[in-house]
């Protein structure tokens, strides 16, 4: 009864103070009069005294999608008697903790998607009033810092193929795993039901242990055996290290993970004795279905035809993390290439991808001269929304249909015939370059259809404007006591789902701010995120690039304290936009009209082009 009086009072306390617009708890993005609990708050200074209490940040505020990552609750104490529990996208609960600083901790859950998700904690389990985000990173995108390290993984996924045996190795950072003695699991992946089904799922599992109780010394040394009961059919997998506090198996504990892989040290001795008959066995297999699958190879955009093409379109194609030449990859996958790139948007209908991949010369290579050309994907690497299920799962349903395959018919058999009959290269023959326009300096602009100008008006303006697509940027005096003399600022960009990303000059002119929605975002942790519908990557504080789903792309760049924007639009824009940066349509006589529909008689008046400039102030 006692305890049922105190949680009484403490609901009318919460309701008083809402009544009073005094408190952020339950109301964060909302501004409440008295004060604001959205995140403008904080430049603003009008925030609710509680609002770091109950509208958090983390640190860190990014993980693997595998799960396993600690982090802290910042600027929030909790009682040390408190039973945390954190909610990630409203459906999954982990166990948290207290640390003896009264700081709650949460550990991330193995998620089935990655981009921004909901988080929601709660100290007793009754309100989930504590309100935050989690961005869950693909793990080919996690810094190999914050995973398990297969030691010679080539070694890993060739092991009993001839030749290849012995021990194998793998290494960790030991304060990843807040233990004295950890378990080594074999976890394994798999995805069931009809393809394309609403019954298609992927699913991982817990297969075995490779030990158990083992010091926490941060490597790990092994002899394999072929697996028994069953478990060879597991083919996909990842190894985990977790505390052996937990039973076997325990789900969304804090781990290191290894990066997921084939698990040929694992596989039955039938593997063993002849890898090349086993692999072909499955490569026949695999062909047969692929005969029953839908094509989806006639939704794919075609490649870039060279490697400067694939580099400067970055609206439509970003660097494969596994073959990049700017990192000194090895391009495992695609010998004799130095550098490929991926579609960032998968496929419409079935979530496929593509790669295109370029040899030293920036030639592209082609599966027909090569077993290391570009290949289409049935299921993009970085996955597609709604994520969660097949073919769309961020890496796990691309190893499944495309990359365990290539071990089948290619890497443990010579048949790649069959791999590259349904994945064949896709050419550039339809290829069309995107049209760019330009914004730099005080402000000088270089229209889609190549009109130079300047422009010195001071405020919002619209750059471009579409059904698809709305770019504005913001002009400021270049300091205070120039008179004529302006400089861009910020641009802002809004989508169809009226989600605004912003990229402006800091106050020292020595960085870019990118907000999302109004909210600062942080890259100190990770240089790309995905959202429902754009992408951004901030490699450096000085090199911004958006990207939407209509093949967009907004590159910002900040050179010696001035901002430069270049917008690239595919063909698909071309005669339906308009907005400083011309209409796209191939004629530069029309670029700039007045609004009786006269177009600009002579850039270089700058009354005139003013008076232009004004038609599209915002």
């Amino acid at each position: 009864m006692e305890r049922f009086k105190a949680v009484i009072f403490v609901l009318l306390v919460s309701c008083i103070c809402r009544t009073l617009g005094q408190s952020c708890q339950g109301f964060c993005d909302i501004d409440l009069g008295a004060c604001s609990c959205e995140p403008t708050c904080t430049s603003l200074k009008t925030c609710c005294t509680d609002y770091r209490e109950y509208c958090v940040n983390t640190f860190p505020y990014s993980g693997t999608i595998f799960g396993g990552t600690d982090f802290v609750v910042l600027d929030a104490t909790f009682n040390q008697s408190s039973q945390i529990i954190c909610r990630f996208d409203d459906s999954i609960d982990t166990l948290g903790y207290v640390d003896d600083t009264s700081r709650g901790h949460c550990i991330s859950p193995l998620l089935y998607e990655t981009g921004w998700v909901s988080l929601h904690i709660s100290d007793h389990g009754m309100r989930f009033d504590r309100v935050g985000s989690w961005l869950s990173v693909h793990s080919g995108k996690v810094d190999p810092k914050f995973k398990a390290n297969l030691v010679n993984s080539t070694k890993w996924q060739y092991y009993g193929t001839p030749n290849v045996g012995g021990s194998l190795e793998m290494t960790w950072n030991t304060s990843l795993v807040r233990a004295d003695r950890v378990n080594i699991e074999l976890w394994g992946y798999k995805e069931t039901g009809e393809p394309y089904s609403d019954n298609w799922q992927g699913r991982w599992e817990y297969l075995y242990s490779l030990a158990k109780h083992q010091p926490n010394s941060g490597s790990f040394s092994f002899v394999p055996k072929p697996a028994g009961n069953g478990f060879s059919s597991w083919e996909l997998g990842s190894v985990r290290v977790s505390p052996s506090t937990y039973p076997d198996g325990t789900w969304n504990v804090q781990a290191a993970w290894t990066e997921d892989h084939a698990l040929a040290w694992h596989l039955e001795e039938k593997f063993r004795q002849d890898s090349a008959a086993w692999a072909l066995e499955k490569c026949l297999a695999w062909d047969l279905l692929e005969e029953e699958l839908p094509n989806f190879l006639n939704e794919i955009i075609d490649c870039p035809c060279t490697l400067a093409q694939a580099r400067a379109d970055t609206g439509r194609f970003h660097t494969d993390y596994g073959c990049d030449i700017e990192k000194g990859s090895v391009c495992t996958h695609h010998p004799g290439s130095v550098h490929c790139v991926r579609a960032i948007q998968a496929s419409p209908s079935y979530g496929a991808g593509q790669q295109c991949c370029y040899d030293k010369n920036g030639t592209q290579v082609l599966t027909a001269d090569s077993i290391g050309g570009s290949t289409p994907d049935r299921a993009h690497d970085w996955g597609s929304p709604p994520f969660k299920k097949p073919p769309r799962i961020p890496g796990f349903s691309h190893w499944v249909h495309d990359v365990l395959s290539f071990y089948y018919c290619c890497l443990w058999s010579d048949n790649c015939k069959y791999y590259f009959k349904h994945r064949p290269s896709t050419d550039c023959r339809e290829y069309e370059p995107p049209s760019s326009a330009v914004v730099f300096g005080d402000p000088h602009f270089i229209t889609f259809d190549g009109v130079s100008y300047t422009f010195n008006g001071k405020g919002e303006y619209t750059l471009v404007t579409h059904r698809l697509l709305r770019i504005q940027g913001r002009t400021e005096p270049v300091n205070e006591t120039s008179i004529n003399a302006t400089m861009l600022t910020s641009v802002a960009m809004e989508n169809i789902r009226f989600n605004i990303i912003e990229v402006r000059l800091a106050s020292a002119h020595n960085h870019l701010e990118v907000l999302q929605n109004h909210k600062t975002l942080s890259f100190a942790e990770q240089s790309w995120m995905n959202f429902d519908d754009s992408f951004v990557f901030c490699p450096t504080p000085t090199n911004v690039t958006v990207m939407f789903p209509s093949g967009a792309g907004v590159e910002v760049r900040l050179r010696e304290g001035t901002m430069t924007t270049t917008v690239l639009l595919p063909e698909e824009f071309k005669g339906s936009i308009r907005g400083l940066l011309g209409n796209m349509n191939d004629d530069p006589k029309d670029d700039l009209v007045h609004s009786n529909g006269q177009p600009v008689q002579n850039y270089s008046n700058p009354e005139e082009v003013f008076r232009i400039g004004a038609n599209f102030c915002k």
